[in-house]
């Protein structure tokens, strides 16, 4: 049960979110046990993003959660990598002013209970 929650100052079409929903697909795979079977991904763009003071250019916010407790360091490493080329690729926003959150949780609910 992961989450891809994608924050970004610049616009979104849907040719690109699609192009990124696909490539954290891949991405989460990084993550034992994970994968795009049960990737959730909301997207919100044209946000307000300041970046040490400054909105001026291209940033973003992505928050990665997980069911579970024991994920491998390496794996956010991996992680962060591929979110970072993506949104440079997809939507020339540099790694610099790109912040991801990683969270595990052993909490967490779906179809009316908790796993």
């Amino acid at each position: 049960m992961p989450v891809i929650h994608t924050h970004v100052s610049t616009p979104l079409s849907t040719e690109q979110r699609e192009h990124i929903k696909a490539a954290y697909g891949k991405a989460i795979q990084a993550v034992p046990g994970k994968s795009e079977g049960w990737l959730m991904c909301p997207f919100e763009s044209d946000m307000p993003i300041y970046f040490a003071g400054d909105d001026s250019k291209p940033a973003a916010y992505v928050e990665v959660n997980v069911f579970g407790s024991n994920v491998p360091r390496s794996a956010w490493e991996q992680l962060t990598q591929s979110i970072i080329a993506t949104l440079s690729k997809e939507l020339g926003i540099p790694g610099d002013r790109t912040y991801i959150r990683y969270t595990a949780t052993t909490d967490w609910g779906w179809n009316g209970s908790n796993f």
